[in-house]
């Protein structure tokens, strides 16, 4: 014997299978932007400390230049990829620094220094605003990539041989655990 299914059963039945699947998507985006997330910042928090994952970026950050620095005039998607890349990298590396270990530098008393280096980003935002603007074929393109370059290694030079072992040596174990895990939160925000 056959039933008689109305078409308002099959319409809730397909909103509910609709909502399902909906449903199912949703928490697939979530989870798979959280695994993306964490593959991003994994060498950042695997490399330890504040001071060590920080420097450990730097060094990252080197290589995208030392492979842009290889590219060559025609190579103009290579270097939109790269600089791509580069502006990633960087915002990433600079929330960390800007609103973690610079936050910390200030409470220990040394805001001039947090200022400068805070100064410092807004350069390293006109380089990569200067880079994007100009055709990436422009034979200026790689020299402007390369007192970029300069840039990013003074100041990395800088924090790591001076600023960061004296903040470190400022703060107790506690209080560079707790930073530690503050800039690894800062950075997921991005990655």
């Amino acid at each position: 014997m056959a039933t008689k299914t109305d078409s308002s059963t099959i319409d809730r039945n397909s909103a509910l299978a609709f909502g399902a699947v909906a449903a199912a998507g949703a928490v697939a985006g979530f989870a798979a932007n959280f695994v993306r997330k964490a593959v991003v910042q994994a060498p950042t928090y695997l490399a330890g400390s504040w001071d060590e994952a920080l420097a450990t970026e730097h060094k990252m950050t080197l290589a995208i230049f030392d492979t842009l620095e290889k590219t060559t005039e025609q190579q103009t998607a290579k270097r939109g990829f790269l600089l791509m890349q580069l502006k990633h990298a960087l915002a990433k590396h600079a929330m960390q620094e800007e609103n973690a270990v610079y936050a910390a530098l200030r409470d220990a008393g040394d805001r001039e220094t947090a200022d400068k280096l805070n100064g410092d980003h807004g350069y390293v935002k006109q380089y990569l605003y200067d880079l994007d603007m100009m055709p990436r074929s422009d034979p200026a393109w790689l020299p402007k990539a390369r007192e970029f370059r300069a840039l990013i290694e003074r100041h990395a030079g800088e924090e790591e041989r001076e600023v960061f072992p004296a903040l470190k040596a400022k703060l107790t174990e506690e209080q560079n655990k707790a930073l530690t895990a503050v800039m690894n939160k800062e950075g997921l925000k991005i990655a």
